[in-house]
């Protein structure tokens, strides 16, 4: 039952996660300087005519040493969609590894493994082979003409899920792999849709599907543009090896959750099936802030967030020191 689903989902471990965000939005509401909006794939700079674009990520240790080839394939991966996620199109990325050896072949060579896929070179960082343990983060810079943005999400949009389904499942992680296996021409055609979108108008709202899965990431698109939604489960496309629920807590390795003008749906469909991607309508944003599941005939409130925050950052101009 639609009920029990959306139980297990909330207490699910991808969005007790993204909670653990405002620890960050409690301490980052004060400063001075220009204003910059937090809470978004990157941060995003005004520069010239456009925007600089920066960003993290983080692996965890248990990742970075059960799976270290993988581990490094990510941590690139992860950065380029959050750049690609805001219109923009990556520069370079840098590391910072900590290990407990010298001898971090695999892991090095995931890392340059997706750099030389996505062609965004690794320019520098800092290691430490002499930790007592193992873990690596990643930054990245990037540029966008015209942002596609958490905050500009809109009462009477239509939210899309547009990802690529011709992949496989990771055997421990929730993780759909359509990226290690397919041509490097592939990765970077699919990733070159989304500025194409925003230069052209065609969308100026959304995300990347994160580790939060479809859920958490729809619910931070809502929060940041202080907004809610319907979302019609029945429609979500779903790899035929995984279950619904699974999939609605997956990062799915190319996914993006964009939220459009109704008059230019069919564009925005077009440009990502010509790549053989799907792309389908899934719900529609509202103003009550209320997000609701809904699924053959059943309808459920799976989080309200004017009384239940998720990550804490919501359509106000924070400020960058």
């Amino acid at each position: 039952m639609l009920t029990s689903l959306a139980a297990r989902l909330n207490q699910s471990l991808s969005l007790l996660q993204k909670q653990d965000i405002q620890t960050a939005s409690q301490a980052l509401n004060i400063g001075n300087g220009a204003q910059i909006l937090l809470g978004d794939d990157c941060a995003a700079i005004p520069d010239g005519d456009g925007y600089l674009l920066l960003a993290a990520e983080g692996m965890l240790p248990i990742f970075v040493d059960t799976d270290p080839w993988f581990a490094g394939w990510s941590a690139i991966m992860v950065n380029v969609s959050d750049i690609y996620a805001m219109g923009g199109k990556a520069i370079a990325v840098v590391d910072t590894l900590w290990s407990d050896r010298l001898d971090n072949k695999a892991l090095w060579a995931g890392m340059k493994a997706a750099s030389e896929a996505y062609n965004v070179p690794i320019v520098g960082g800092h290691t430490n082979c002499h930790s007592p343990y193992k873990a690596l983060s990643v930054a990245i810079l990037g540029r966008a003409k015209q942002l596609i943005s958490s905050f500009k999400a809109q009462p009477g949009d239509l939210l899309l899920v547009a990802v690529d389904l011709q992949g496989t499942s990771h055997p421990q992680y929730n993780f759909w792999d359509a990226a290690t296996t397919a041509s490097p021409l592939q990765l970077r055609e699919n990733l070159a849709i989304l500025p194409h979108l925003a230069e052209n108008g065609l969308c100026d709202a959304g995300k990347d599907i994160s580790m939060g899965g479809i859920i958490g990431t729809l619910l931070m698109l809502l929060e940041t543009s202080n907004c809610g939604a319907v979302l019609n489960l029945d429609a979500i496309p779903c790899p035929e090896e995984l279950s619904l629920e699974r999939w609605l807590v997956s990062f799915p390795s190319y996914g993006f959750l964009l939220s459009v003008r109704p008059d230019n749906v069919a564009a925005v469909k077009s440009c990502f099936r010509k790549h053989s991607l799907v792309c389908e309508v899934v719900g529609e944003v509202q103003q009550d802030q209320k997000l609701i599941l809904t699924s053959a005939t059943e309808s459920v409130v799976f989080w309200d967030l004017s009384t239940q925050p998720l990550t804490g950052f919501s359509n106000s101009p924070q400020i960058l020191a």
